[in-house]
Order: structure tokens, then sequence, then C-alpha cells
């Protein structure tokens, strides 16, 4: 075993022993290694070790920290989040800080046994999400989604990814780019899909990985999670989802909707062909891709052009 994680163990709680460590599979941005160590009185606890990754850490040199604080205010704040439970701020053991969350016993669902409740209970803890008190929020470090968006725009290949749309979607945007702030800003969990949600007998247990949070319209998120699940479970259960968010949020103004669908579309552009996908279910998310597309075009009423590849 690493002698890094039993002087880890030791820094947690220096009465504790290491039993055992093995990485956990699934993460991306992020290194994710679950720890089990044991107390003098016979305790066993498993904790989780990130180690975030370069792309990151380039972003965002404090991220190891900022995880951190914004994980105590959503746990104040009442989410089904992982409690922090250490940063390791030093690098005498890592190269750069780590920090270590409660293991969540339970698992991602690709499959739901029941598909409407899986969908009913990612709606809800989207609208909780959304309804944390800004005021926790007002001196944190979470970065304005809206800026990102700014930020990508600029940001203009030479060579469009026009299999995804790409210059349709820039087109639609640069030309009502910023959108007029039609909601309050609120928490975003930034990547906002089924992946990040752990469930134990059919409940949703935690909402994971949130180093790509900020602060913004809510839509940003809802439009999101709109194409992931889209993605994931088809058009019934995005239109499912969608009307169990705005039944639940009543108070938001919704007529930005496709813009913000057409922000979530552009995410993917040049990045699909890298996510290790099999051949059969990458066609089918850009099958889904376009349809996610093509509606949002269809509400602005703007015609449903694709570019030559």
């Amino acid at each position: 075993m690493d002698e890094k994680w039993s002087l880890l163990a030791h820094n947690m709680n220096p009465q504790a022993k290491l039993l055992r460590a093995w990485e956990l599979k699934g993460g991306i941005s992020a290194q994710v290694t679950a720890l089990e160590m044991e107390s003098p009185d016979g305790t066993k606890k498993k904790v989780v070790v990130r180690e975030h990754g370069q792309a990151d850490l380039k972003r965002n040199p404090q991220i190891a920290s900022d995880e951190f604080k914004l994980l105590q205010i959503l746990k104040t704040a009442g989410l089904p989040t992982p409690t922090p439970y250490h940063l390791e701020a030093s690098s005498d053991i890592f190269p750069t800080p780590c920090l270590v969350i409660e293991f969540i016993e339970g698992q991602t669902v690709a499959t739901p046994a029941d598909l409407s409740s899986f969908l009913q209970q990612v709606a809800e803890v989207l609208t909780r999400i959304h309804s944390v008190d800004p005021s926790m929020l007002s001196d944190t470090f979470l970065p304005k989604q809206e800026e990102a968006i700014t930020e990508k725009l600029h940001k203009t290949s030479m060579n469009l990814d026009q299999s995804l749309d790409e210059g349709l979607i820039r087109e639609v945007l640069e030309s009502v780019w910023p959108l007029p702030q039609a909601n309050a800003p609120s928490l975003l969990h930034g990547d906002f899909w089924p992946g990040n949600t752990m469930w134990k007998d059919g409940k949703l247990a935690a909402v994971i990985d949130w180093e790509d949070a900020g602060i913004g319209d809510p839509l940003a998120d809802f439009g999101n999670a709109r194409l992931e699940i889209l993605w994931a479970f088809g058009v019934q259960a995005m239109n499912d989802f969608t009307l169990h968010y705005q039944a639940a949020v009543t108070k938001l103004d919704y007529t930005d909707l496709p813009y913000w669908d057409l922000c979530a579309a552009l995410r993917p552009a040049s990045n699909l062909s890298a996510w290790g996908l099999d051949e059969n279910t990458e066609r089918i998310m850009r099958e889904r891709h376009s349809l996610f597309v093509r509606q949002a075009c269809e509400k602005l009423n703007i015609p449903y052009v694709r570019h030559a590849e």
C-alpha cells in the first residue's frame, strides 16, 4: 500500500489505522481513491480522496480548498452531498492539495428500475440546489456562468464541429449574447447529469462532483440537465423531467430556455469523439443532440439549417 495514504490517514486522525486503499473508477476530471480506516475502538470508516486533474488546477489553482468550502455550505443548506472531512493543503504528501470527503454508500444508475421516480427525484434535487440562499454564497469564490460562456463564445476555432451544429449554435448565441438577466442568479452545479448522482435502494443518496459549480441563471443547469437526460433516456424522459422541474419552480422566467439549451449543446462540440464512447452510443447521442438543437431553434423561430461539414 502506498505510504502517502498512510500519511494522509495519520494527518486526518493520528490514532487511526489505515486498512486499505483502492482506486474508484469513473472519475474524469479528478483521480479518486477510497480509503478505509479503523479507530482504536474498532470503528471502521470509509472516505474518498479527490485529487484534481491538471485541467481543473489550471482553471482554478485553489480548486481543492474552494470545493471543500462549497461542500461545507451545501451540507449546511441540507443538500444531499458528501460531507467534507479534511483538506490536505500541504504539498509534503501530494504534489497538489487534495480533499477528503464522505464515502457515499450507493452507485450511479444507468438504467433505473423506475424511471418516473428517478426523473422526479433528479428534478427535485436540482430545484433544491437552485434554491440555496444566495446570501450563503455571497462571499464565495464561485465563478459566474455567464462569463464562462462569454469566454467560450470568444474562443472560436478555425475548425468548427459542424457535425454537432457548432457554427449554427455560435451564430445564434453570438447574436443575442449576453442575455438579459431575467432570473436572479443562483447556485449552479455546473455539470448536472445522471452520472453525478448516487443512488441507494431507489432513492437519490447524493449529488457529487462539484468542481464546475458556479453562479448564474438556473436555466443554465436546467438546459444542461435536459440534454443529458435526453442522451441517457430519450425524448419522453427529457419532457417528463422538464415538466417536473417547471411544476416545482413556477417563478422562473423560462423565455430564454432555448438559448440556454443551445449553451448546453455547445459544450460537447469538438469533444464528443474523445469521450471514449462505443460507436452505437456515440451515434445515438449525435442524433439526439441534433434533435435538441432543432427543438431549440424551432422555439426561437430560427430555421434549422445544418452547416456544411
